[in-house]
Formats: structure tokens, C-alpha cells, sequence
């Protein structure tokens, strides 16, 4: 695969991502956060499991899931729940435009959790990148602490989340080379969590899949099994700054959608938030990359 032909592939998955939070938003007029999130993520691992279980037979890979590397995988999983159904409740209340751009702060907190937690040392550029981002979410919201409303502030808890699970991600493949498993694992537990929870916390009548299934199909199928694997592929094909220029434009794509379905609107002080976020995004993501001294 070319490099031109695996940019192309991140855009795209970048689009669908950034699209797949209109269909999210929209699904909550029909079924419960708990619900959509275990029937979305159930189907995802429908379409991954074969993928996974051929990549589980290679013999390299057969034996290296121990108990302790089980429970952290088991551990991967319920912290993919809290990211993806805290962002799914903050749909109830939060413009589609502000779930994409917010979910982006994860790019910033992953570096700066793994300095507190796993004592990596970040360059001093994610410090100012951090600050930006604040100040950005800070615009986004309102400009004042009591603007903040309950979906905003549940998404950037949901970004914690996608930040941990970023480092847990790293942390796994480096003991166990299997990311299509991971994916899989990470499916599996959301569905099991997301079904059962909302046995208990919604209602244990089946959801409405007259009026949800193209939301499920979009964002199960197309943003869940088929991008992920999509993006695993093109990856391999392109520069990490591609892909970090490239994948940051979920969120341009998501306000584009919240804007075409919903008529999201945002103000002047709403749009400088929106660049700021997306501006400390790529200065955390490329600042490595102008460090490097060119090859002679």
C-alpha cells in the first residue's frame, strides 16, 4: 500500500469517527445509553471475532496470555465501557460539535498520565499543549465554570478514560503482539457491560431496531470492527505525523455532521475553543517529530 492510499484511509476513518457521534446523539431519542452502547459494541465483536481468533492461532502467540495479563486485559475492557458509556450519556445532554472536539483532549492527558502514573518523562511542549486544551474546553463550554453543563463535563471524564486506555493499549502490546485480540476483548466487555447494566439501570424490554438499526450498523459495524482494522492497516503504511494530522480531524468531521443534522451553531468564542483544542492536539502529536535532528 502507498503512502498516498494509506492517508487516504485514515481520512476516511477519521470521517466515520467523527460522524459515528451524530449517530450516537441520534439514537438516544429511541433507547438508553447502556443499551445502544452494548448492542453497538456487540456487533463490533461479532464482525472482529474471526480476525481474532486466526490471530490467536499463530504459534508465536500461543501461550502468552497468562492470568495476570488476562486480568489486565480484563481491566482494558471496563475501562473501553467507562470511556465509550460516559460518552454516550454526555449525547443526552452535549452538541454532537462539542463531544468531538472535548473527546480530542485525550491526546493531551494520555502523556501527561503516563508522567504521573508510569513516570514517562513528556518534552515540555505537552505542558503548554495542556494548557491550551484547558483554555480551549474552557471556551467551548461557555466561557464561565457555570455554563459547563453535565455533557461536557461527562465528556471530558470520558476523555480520562480514552487517555488510560491508550497507555493500557502501549502497556499490552508490548507484552502481547495481538491487536486485533485486543480489540476484540475490548468489544466483548463493553457488550457483556453495556447489555447487562442496562437490564438493571434502563429497562429489560429489547430496544426499538426499527428505529436504531442504521445508528447501530454505522456506528457498530462501519466505526467499530471495519475502521479499527482499517486503521490497524493503514498505520503500518504512513508516518505517525500523517496519521496524527490526519486522525485529529475527527472532530472537524463531527462538527461538520452535528451541524448538517442538528444545526449545531457555535459563537466566535465556541470556535476559538474548537482551535485551540485541536491546535494543542497536534502541537502534543508533532512536536516529537520537529525534535528529531534530520538524517545526514
Amino acid at each position: 500500500m502507498t503512502r498516498l492510499r494509506a492517508d487516504i484511509l485514515l481520512l476516511f476513518v477519521a470521517m466515520i469517527w467523527g460522524f459515528a457521534f451524530v449517530g450516537q446523539s441520534s439514537a438516544m431519542a429511541h433507547t438508553g445509553p447502556l443499551a445502544f452502547t452494548g448492542w453497538r459494541f456487540a456487533l463490533a465483536a461479532v464482525l472482529v471475532a474471526p480476525l481474532a481468533f486466526r490471530e490467536m492461532q499463530q504459534p508465536k502467540l500461543r501461550g502468552v496470555l497468562t492470568k495476570r495479563r488476562l486480568g489486565a486485559i480484563f481491566a482494558l475492557g471496563a475501562v473501553f465501557f467507562g470511556a465509550t458509556a460516559l460518552q454516550q450519556y454526555a449525547l443526552l445532554t452535549t452538541r454532537v460539535t462539542n463531544a468531538g472536539f472535548l473527546t480530542a483532549l485525550y491526546v493531551v492527558m494520555a502523556p501527561i498520565l503516563g508522567f504521573f502514573f508510569l513516570k514517562h518523562r513528556p518534552p515540555a511542549v505537552i505542558w503548554i499543549g495542556a494548557a491550551a486544551s484547558l483554555l480551549g474546553a474552557f471556551l467551548l463550554s461557555g466561557g464561565g465554570g457555570g455554563s459547563l453543563i453535565l455533557g461536557d463535563a461527562l465528556i471530558m471524564i470520558s476523555a480520562v478514560f480514552w487517555a488510560v486506555q491508550i497507555l493500557l493499549i502501549g502497556f499490552l502490546l508490548e507484552k502481547v503482539d495481538q491487536p486485533i485480540s485486543l480489540a476484540f476483548a475490548q468489544f466483548a466487555v463493553t457488550a457483556v457491560a453495556g447489555l447487562g447494566l442496562s437490564l438493571v439501570f434502563e429497562t429489560s424490554d429489547l430496544p426499538p431496531f426499527s428505529a436504531i438499526w442504521r445508528e447501530l450498523l454505522f456506528t457498530g459495524v462501519l466505526s467499530g470492527g471495519v475502521c479499527f482494522t482499517l486503521q490497524t492497516i493503514a498505520q503500518n503504511h504512513t508516518p505517525s505525523s500523517d496519521a496524527a494530522i490526519l486522525m485529529s480531524t475527527e472532530a472537524l468531521f463531527a462538527a461538520i455532521g452535528g451541524a448538517l443534522i442538528f444545526g449545531d451553531r457555535l459563537d466566535a468564542m465556541g470556535w476559538g475553543g474548537c482551535a485551540l483544542i485541536i491546535g494543542a492536539v497536534l502541537l502534543v502529536q508533532l512536536a516529537p517529530f520537529w525534535s528529531q535532528k534530520p538524517a545526514d
